[in-house]
């Protein structure tokens, strides 16, 4: 199989994707995702511009992002669709039962403690 899968083929969405979705749960531009990105994750999460324009590509070519003009006449603003939520949403209900799972394999390790 190649190495370019389309997102509306992935299982789960990268972290790159992840946050980018997060961000665009309201409209913003570009530079503006990636402030937000780094904002909310405390400087722990950064998104360099190849990267992102990379994922927005992907995500609109998968319907789960669309643009529009931006107040510049070369500004392009993003936001999410009903798809991309639904996506979103998904990814949280895996990565919360990851988490459920990891805390109880960790809890027999610390005798039943959580």
């Amino acid at each position: 199989m190649g190495g370019s899968m389309t997102i509306s083929h992935m299982e789960t969405l990268t972290d790159n994707v992840y946050f980018i979705l997060v961000s665009l749960l309201t409209d913003k531009h570009g530079y503006l995702i990636m402030q937000n990105i780094e904002e909310v994750t405390g400087g722990a999460f950064v998104i360099g511009p190849a990267s992102l324009y990379t994922n927005l590509k992907k995500l609109l070519k998968a319907g789960l992002i669309h643009e529009k003009p931006g107040e510049k006449s070369n500004q392009k603003v993003y936001g999410i669709t009903s798809r991309g939520v639904e996506a979103l949403k998904s990814e949280v209900k895996r990565k919360e039962q990851m988490v459920t799972l990891a805390k109880r394999a960790l809890a027999t390790l610390d005798g039943g403690e959580e």
